[in-house]
């Protein structure tokens, strides 16, 4: 950690987060068995259990949440599993999954999970969000938690959704950006009021918004023409414009125009140009990928530039090459990194040999990846079951995740 950080609001995040994690390990859950470890292409012998993952409908999405996991199947279903303690599996419970579940009977195209709540894209467009709720970051005009989905507002035209710890933002296929939830520290982009929107706020009037992406007191998105934008607190330099303090409004992250993917964690933030990788923000586990302390500018990581795509939350990153290759680095005391310890890392580290990695991919104090064939595999802190294997055993390496059928 900086020394220049103001240590009360530190302390009280870190305490947040605690509490959080805290509640997610108390709440329990029925435990099914239904999970397999699978380490290559089917052979004769292999166990009922192997059969069901390789047989599994292939994973096109997956987001991971501060103790829960969701993931969209190429037939649109969504399934979600882990900590429920404030509804974030969509279930109609507060009970713990340690084996994915489906959520109800539509179909979805896009999911992103927060710390304790989840929001996702509906086909047709329409935007739905369920869990906790305390600070707006369900966007249904309330601060009720939910154990089912809420419909967000009457739009039919939203394309993405992110969703961080206390604020979501989504982007809409007119190009407009919007923001909702807790917005203590600028982190919704439109200036330092309100304190917390119930409701999506539209940020500017640009109408080239692409991605976006929600740390927990900053945002960061990409443009159509390839610029960079971020907001919020920068404690750290986590927004990138070479300064410390808050943004209110989207600033430019210097000037370049070729920015294809950003990802903003706890306290930092990594993207990716034209195939090569750069971090900023702090660095107290290695989290940028770079030796040093915080960086207020990106900062490239190494000189490889077959980077294509990054995720990063908690103090945690991980990215694919074009080679289909994986790796992570940062913090890893449960196992997220996935090279087999509890080492943290402070370079990238490849996870395994496999050079099939070429789907999703989203880390928190847990990672899941998904492989060329649709397998989704998970790794790391497994306190709620997120790891979806049917225990609540932490795994320092990858394993397959048995998807419903």
């Amino acid at each position: 950690m900086s020394g220049h950080q103001d240590g009360r609001l530190r302390a009280r995040w870190r305490r947040a987060t605690r509490l959080l994690a805290a509640a997610a390990a108390m709440c329990t859950g029925g435990v099914m068995l239904t999970a397999a470890l699978t380490a290559g292409p089917a052979a004769a012998g292999v166990g009922t259990a192997e059969r069901a993952a390789l047989a599994a409908p292939a994973v096109t999405s997956v987001t991971t949440g501060g103790a829960h996991t969701c993931a969209i199947s190429a037939d649109g279903r969504l399934s979600c599993w882990g900590s429920n303690y404030g509804g974030q599996l969509g279930d109609g419970t507060t009970t713990n999954r340690s084996a994915p579940e489906r959520v109800g009977t539509a179909t979805w195209t896009a999911v992103d999970a927060g710390t304790g709540h989840t929001c996702a894209v509906r086909t047709g467009g329409t935007l739905w969000c369920w869990g906790s709720n305390f600070r707006g970051q369900l966007g249904d005009g309330t601060t009720t938690s939910r154990s089912a989905p809420v419909q967000v507002g009457t739009a039919t035209d939203w394309a993405t959704v992110d969703a961080g710890p206390l604020h979501t933002c989504g982007v809409r296929t007119d190009g407009t950006l919007w923001c909702w939830g807790f917005n203590r520290t600028t982190q919704l982009g439109v200036g330092s009021s309100p304190y917390v929107a119930t409701t999506p706020l539209q940020v500017g009037t640009a109408t080239n918004w692409a991605s976006v992406s929600t740390g927990y007191a900053h945002t960061c998105g990409i443009r159509t023409d390839g610029t960079l934008w971020c907001w919020g607190l920068s404690s750290d330099g986590q927004v990138g414009i070479g300064t410390l303090g808050a943004q209110a409004t989207p600033a430019q992250v210097g000037t370049a125009t070729d920015w294809t993917g950003v990802t903003a964690g706890y306290v930092h933030t990594c993207g990716t140009r034209s195939g090569s990788l750069w971090c900023w923000g702090e660095n107290g586990y290695g989290q940028l990928g770079v030796s040093g302390s915080f960086q207020t500018a990106p900062v490239q990581v190494g000189t490889t530039a077959t980077w294509s795509r990054v995720a990063a939350s908690g103090d945690t990153s991980c990215a694919s090459r074009t080679d289909g290759s994986l790796w992570c680095w940062g913090k890893n005391s449960m196992g997220q990194v996935g090279d087999g310890t509890t080492s943290h890392r402070s370079a990238p580290t490849r996870v395994g040999t496999a050079t099939t990695w070429t789907g999703g991919l989203a880390v928190t104090d847990h990672a899941c990846a998904i492989r060329t064939d649709g397998g989704l595999w998970c790794w790391g802190d497994n306190s709620g079951g997120q790891l979806g294997d049917g225990t609540t055993v932490q795994r320092p390496t990858p394993a397959q995740v048995t998807m419903p059928s």
